[in-house]
């Protein structure tokens, strides 16, 4: 599924594909427009994303 955010560090909007198959995941990727990493958090309920939360490495 493709999941459309703001960046925390630049605020452009990116994309993330988002495997719906996993319940709950968290992670670092990198922002496609900045390179930052950025922490990514999110849970699936019912093939739905129920919680994403993308914030700024500390």
């Amino acid at each position: 599924m493709e999941y459309f955010f703001t960046c925390p560090y630049c605020w452009k909007e990116i994309s993330f594909l988002i495997d719906t198959s996993v319940e709950s995941q968290k992670y670092i990727e990198d922002c496609e427009i900045c390179c930052n990493p950025i922490e990514i958090s999110y849970e699936i309920i019912d093939n739905s994303v129920s919680f994403f939360e993308a914030v700024k490495l500390q």
